[in-house]
């Protein structure tokens, strides 16, 4: 029987910490290596070094890291990092999914867009975000999406996307999220805010969509090498349309939708690349009982990434 087609999954916003990665950094030469390479590409647009914030000592994991123009490379970078230390170890992708800013890096792994060009994107959505939209949030809520019909909900906010059948997400302002929750609070609705600056897939993100499109119309894209799993189209994409970083971050997420599809297609290994696991998570809530396939996650807020990746590399070459 071959061997079940490998998918490199990346996720978006919401997904950071501090000191994401750090273990691999001080103990993994690829991963360290391509940190430092990539940082010098929003040192020079922005002034700042990812990785000296990243990982500053200042900083612990449960600190709020939310600064849209820090965390949007930082999440690049590690995803984009662990993934070429992965191809370094053996493990290439037949396939890849992006959710939100993880697209970004999919897109990057598959060769639709050049490396550079890919970071230098991310690096100006966050300048849009931060330059043309004002504060906002984003709140997972653990519950059917059918809930957000109801009007304390869908008259409040917008649906940010919806990962299994009882975990979906919504974007606002922070008032009206406060608002939200305090309802979710008297119905003893499980929440959780994300650690995020500004309500993606939203509305109240649109004034970023001109800026940053006038700056992608400067950035060639490419024939890709692999097929790319949307969370945006619910869909396979051979191919991207000119406004397709842009709707990655303005549409709704349909990871559940997305991986359903996959998962109609037979046995998968997912490999979950996000600093936290969460698509992992998702993913193992969302499929069916019988299911063959495999997901893996190697990054963590608990630590034990070496070891993580140690046996991800394990049980593919036994």
């Amino acid at each position: 029987m071959p061997a079940p087609e490998t998918v490199f999954m990346f996720s978006g916003q919401g997904s950071q910490y501090f000191q994401m990665g750090r273990e691999l950094f001080e103990k993994n030469k690829t991963f360290r290596d391509w940190m430092i390479r990539l940082d010098d590409i929003p040192r020079q647009l922005s002034g700042k070094s990812v990785v000296e914030v990243l990982y500053s000592n200042l900083y612990r994991k449960g600190d709020p890291f939310d600064r849209t123009l820090l965390t949007h490379p930082a999440i690049f970078m590690v995803e984009y990092s662990l993934a070429e230390t992965l191809i370094h170890a053996g493990v290439r992708p037949d396939m890849v999914l992006g959710a939100s800013l993880g697209s970004f890096a999919a897109a990057t792994v598959a060769g639709f867009i050049g490396l550079e060009d890919a970071l230098s994107s991310v690096v100006r959505q966050a300048m849009a975000f931060e330059e043309h939209c004002e504060p906002g949030g984003m709140t997972a809520i653990m519950a059917d999406p059918a809930l957000f019909a109801e009007e304390f909900l869908s008259g409040r906010c917008e649906l940010a996307g919806v990962n299994f059948s009882s975990h979906f997400v919504v974007s606002a302002r922070c008032a009206a999220l406060a608002e939200i929750e305090a309802v979710l609070d008297q119905r003893n609705v499980g929440y959780q805010r994300l650690p995020v600056s500004f309500p993606f897939h939203s509305q109240w993100i649109d004034k970023a969509k001109a800026p940053f499109e006038s700056f992608m119309r400067s950035v060639p894209r490419k024939q890709g090498r692999l097929p790319l799993a949307c969370c945006d189209h619910s869909a396979i994409l051979s191919g991207l349309s000119d406004d397709y970083f842009w709707s990655v971050a303005r549409r709704p997420v349909r990871f559940r939708e997305t991986t359903a599809r996959l998962e109609q297609q037979g046995a998968r290994r997912y490999i979950d690349l996000g600093p936290s696991g969460t698509l992992a998570t998702f993913l193992k809530y969302g499929m069916p009982a019988n299911t063959k396939s495999m997901v893996h996650t190697i990054l963590t807020p608990f630590g034990l990434d070496q070891k993580n990746l140690a046996a991800l590399l394990a049980s593919i070459r036994n």
